[in-house]
């Protein structure tokens, strides 16, 4: 017998561009198993497929560019409900590109 989950593993990646955002306004706050939110930036002039992370109001970085296409995609077509994404890991003492990780779940959809 199969055992069915809420969500399954997506994609894990670090937080890129946490240097260039607020992530520093917030970072006593980033715990391990907080929710962030994945927002679609089609219009972001770096990155036509940019995914930006929000922790509540606030910007800390983006999925990175090579990591960011498919997700992109879903969100433009408007199935931002299916994702769940949460930090994974904080390092304070690592580079600040590499401070911080997330996973991304898939939820299971509801009947």
């Amino acid at each position: 017998m199969k055992i069915k989950h809420d969500k399954e593993h997506f994609l894990s990646c670090n937080v890129a561009a946490f240097t260039y955002c607020e992530g520093v306004e917030v970072f006593s706050q980033l715990k391990v198993g907080k929710k962030v939110r994945l927002v679609r930036e089609d219009e972001n002039p770096h990155d036509h497929k940019a995914v930006a992370i929000f922790f509540g109001d606030t910007h800390i970085g983006y999925i990175p560019r090579q990591q960011n296409e498919t997700i992109s995609k879903l969100l433009d077509l408007g199935y931002d409900d299916i994702f769940e994404a949460r930090i994974q890991a904080v390092d304070p003492t690592a580079h600040p590109e590499q401070q911080m990780d997330i996973v991304i779940y898939i939820k299971r959809k509801e009947k």
